[in-house]
């Protein structure tokens, strides 16, 4: 029998939802994701959520923070595995990787944000740690961002940079409605 991926969502938290974390792209990543995250529920398949817990007071990611909670219509289910992070990368300093290995967990797909932050650090991570990792360009955002020379980049530019970054060497980029066929036909 076919068995699906680990679902894992990354800091899909009520900062991330903050106008206040400024231009964002891909106003539908929530709705993709709650799709997603659907179907893995009625499969029974592993769904990992990840948090992050800032190391500074002043973060709206500080434990007990409003912004620290998970959106609501992402919240975790009890049978449902939470990881907390305090760095963008959710294998660092986490029981993620070994979680995943005690239950023969080889594959991944990975949505949430930020796509040029904790999406791509994780996925890179799981890429090098052998796991076979698709991350979903529709079922993640990022934020725009000044690059290195000043220059203000759209949270477009921002993230389909941050996927060429993953596409092939570390991940496989696809579209939710892509990963929706392929788990459903299998």
């Amino acid at each position: 029998m076919f068995e699906l991926p680990a679902l894992l969502i990354i800091d899909m938290q009520r900062g991330m939802s903050d106008p206040a974390a400024g231009a964002r792209n891909n106003a539908c990543a929530e709705a993709n994701i709650v799709r997603l995250l659907g179907v893995w529920r009625d499969a029974g398949a592993p769904v990992v959520h990840v948090r992050h817990i800032s190391r500074s007071p002043d973060s709206p990611f500080w434990p007990g923070q409003r912004g620290a909670e998970f959106q609501p219509a992402l919240a975790p289910r009890e049978a449902e595995h939470v990881v907390e992070k305090n760095v963008p990368d959710a294998f660092i300093h986490s029981n993620l990787e070994r979680w995943l290995r005690v239950r023969d967990i080889q594959r991944l797909v990975i949505v949430g944000v930020s796509t040029s932050n904790s999406v791509e650090a994780s996925a890179r991570s799981a890429g090098n740690l052998g796991f076979d990792v698709a991350v979903v360009h529709d079922a993640t955002f990022t934020f725009a961002k000044r690059d290195y020379a000043g220059v203000e980049r759209t949270a477009d530019d921002v993230h389909a940079m941050s996927l060429a970054n993953l596409e092939g060497e570390y991940a496989r980029i696809r579209s939710t409605d892509e990963i929706l066929g392929e788990v459903t036909k299998k």
